[in-house]
């Protein structure tokens, strides 16, 4: 069924909201003139009415049993959250991407980016702005921070309750669709970051309309989303209308699902599988990537299997364990990480944590992805909850020096699986990436302030959270973009650059596949041999604060192709050969990484 105000023609708009336990329900249009609509219930608990001479600047709410007027849940323009909603006929937007062919899963560099800390103006638009340097970047994909609207204009996104409503400060509707025109124009795809787990406290007013919410189960902001219990064929309905929405009305290539582990659903199938195939009806391809800490291959098992069938999902293992490793932080979930052989099991199985017992969790966790290609599997070793939810959001670039910098960087771009970059990391960006509000209710500020104070609780961070709610805490969290032309930062542009360039234009590196590898490894270094036919790459890791012997058993000659100990890259020099040949014993500078091509065979 589909939800909202949708334009028929002819300034004719069908309203269809979803009451299954309302007796009344009408419709009040409340500019450019009042006008009262009685509505028509369905079986399914569906409200409808057909309105005539609808105009772009109709505004209206619906009033509910008599007493409460509220906005659309399904309003496609909020500028106010608590205000009435707008209608908008998507149909005036002029498209220019009819030939766009997307671009592979497998075949993505991704850059995760907030709309409001990306530029100073803080909209779609300057977005538009900076996307010839994101291709020069190499960049063919980004990744957009949730922009449903959310109460004010400073927010992560994740406190959206207008799911259909895109944030007007940034731009709303037609800015957004402008920006996915235009990276379409340049092969770059856009994947939308999708809350489906649950709604902001400010302005969300579902619960009014309908049983959206479960006491069945908890999560962390409150109850639980009614995936499951009854009347959940209507939520399951609106979420899935969502997710639709982005893909035919906007253009969207993909969605990031928020959280999944938060969304409860035990019924006979899950709302992720129904999701997918709903998914699987569009006439183009249209990528779901979960998020999720359960290290559960489910979501991406066929349904033959008793899987979701999801395209891909994140793996924080990865980021874990070359976090820890890198900057020797053992504090809350980094407890389970920190050895070079943590970061060797990611790179051979993706999940370090396979049904092993979990000294954080006190429990085992996960099941094993071995079998499960690389491809399926986005990576990072920066995104913004693993900046911004440390207490003062600093970056990898504020934790470790340069040369460490460096290595974070070969680890991620020379990985068998698909690469984030959070936006800034390119170039070592030191503005930090804060938790930043902009509610109205003085008990919601007070209590999101203390909330952020409880997450930190197991991590032995003593200082006070910046406030949530300051905009100096959202204007210090701006890219600071004059950086990159300078000094290190410049150098570590150019790596990044590189590396990503080798990346797509080696058939070697390219290929995401983890049986395709071997991997050594030592207390301080890993050896790792990546292969495509007679096609072969060595990386060599060195973690270590001094070089480290390495024992490196090939066959034929491989020629270097990257040093990051080069001076070329600012490093101390290098002391490794310009080729290796066969059995040989090489000492690799600290801290760095190399990669070689194979030349010939011998």
């Amino acid at each position: 069924m589909k939800i909202g105000a949708r334009a028929l023609g002819n300034d004719q708009y069908r309203f269809t909201v979803w009451a299954p336990l309302l007796d009344d329900v009408k419709l009040h249009i409340i500019a450019p003139k009042k006008e009262v609509y009685d509505m028509q219930k369905d079986n399914a608990g569906y409200w409808h009415v057909s309105v005539d001479s609808v105009t772009p600047d109709t505004q209206y709410q619906y009033r509910l049993g008599g007493e409460k007027n509220r906005p659309d849940p399904a309003s496609n323009l909020q500028p106010d959250v608590h205000g009435p909603s707008g209608v908008i006929d998507h149909s005036a937007f002029v498209w220019t991407d009819t030939e766009w062919q997307g671009v592979p899963l497998e075949a993505m560099i991704i850059y995760e980016l907030h709309v409001g800390t990306f530029t100073e103006e803080s909209n779609f638009a300057a977005i538009i702005d900076r996307l010839d340097e994101l291709t020069e970047l190499g960049i063919n994909a980004i990744e957009l921070m949730p922009v449903s609207q959310f109460p004010g204009s400073r927010n992560w996104g994740y406190d959206g309750v207008y799911p259909f409503a895109v944030q007007n400060s940034y731009g709303g509707p037609a800015g957004l669709k402008a920006l996915v025109n235009e990276c379409h124009s340049r092969g770059i795809a856009v994947i939308l970051d999708v809350v489906y787990n649950h709604l902001g406290p400010e302005g969300n007013y579902l619960a009014d309309f309908g049983p959206y919410f479960t006491d069945k189960y908890r999560t962390p902001w409150g109850d639980a989303i009614n995936f499951d219990d009854a009347h959940s064929p209507g939520v399951r309905n609106y979420f899935i209308q969502n997710a639709m929405y982005w893909a035919e009305i906007f253009h969207i290539d993909a969605l990031r699902l928020d959280a999944v582990h938060a969304i409860y659903d035990f019924g006979g199938k899950h709302f992720l599988q129904e999701l997918k195939e709903a998914a699987e009806q569009l006439s183009r391809p249209f990528y779901l990537i979960a998020e999720s800490d359960l290290n559960d291959t489910r979501l991406l098992r066929p349904r033959s299997h008793g899987g979701y069938a999801l395209d891909g999902q994140w793996s924080d293992d990865f980021h874990h364990a070359v976090h820890a490793l890198l900057t020797g932080e053992k504090d809350g979930y980094y407890l389970d990480f920190g050895n070079v052989d943590h970061l060797a099991i990611s790179l051979q199985e993706t999940f370090v944590y396979s049904w092993k017992y979990s000294p954080f969790r006190k429990r085992y966790h996960g099941n094993s992805a071995v079998d499960l290609a690389g491809s399926r599997f986005v990576i990072c070793t920066q995104n913004h909850d693993q900046v911004g939810n440390r207490m003062l959001g600093e970056r990898l670039a504020q934790l470790v020096d340069f040369q460490t910098e460096k290595l974070a960087a070969g680890m991620l771009l020379l990985a068998p699986y698909v690469p984030l970059i959070f936006m800034g990391q390119e170039y070592g960006e030191t503005a930090p990436f804060l938790y930043f509000v902009s509610h109205s209710d003085k008990d919601l500020i007070e209590a999101v302030r203390k909330g952020r104070q409880k997450e930190f609780a197991h991590f032995k961070w003593d200082q006070e959270p910046p406030d949530p709610q300051s905009a100096e805490t959202f204007q210090r969290s701006i890219l600071q973009w004059h950086r990159k032309e300078n000094g290190t930062h410049q150098i570590l542009y150019q790596l990044y650059q590189e590396l990503i360039k080798l990346r797509s234009e080696n058939a070697v590196l390219k290929t995401l596949r983890k049986d395709l590898q071997t991997i050594t490894f030592t207390d301080n270094a890993i050896v790792q041999e990546r292969s495509l036919g007679k096609e072969k790459a060595l990386i060599l890791y060195n973690f270590a604060a001094e070089p480290v012997d390495l024992d490196v058993n090939v066959e034929g000659m491989y020629k270097k192709i990257l040093d990051s100990s080069d001076q070329k890259w600012q490093g101390p020099g290098s002391t490794l050969p310009e080729s290796i040949t066969n059995q040989t014993n090489i000492q690799c500078p600290s801290l760095c990484f190399a990669l070689f091509m194979l030349e010939e065979t011998l």
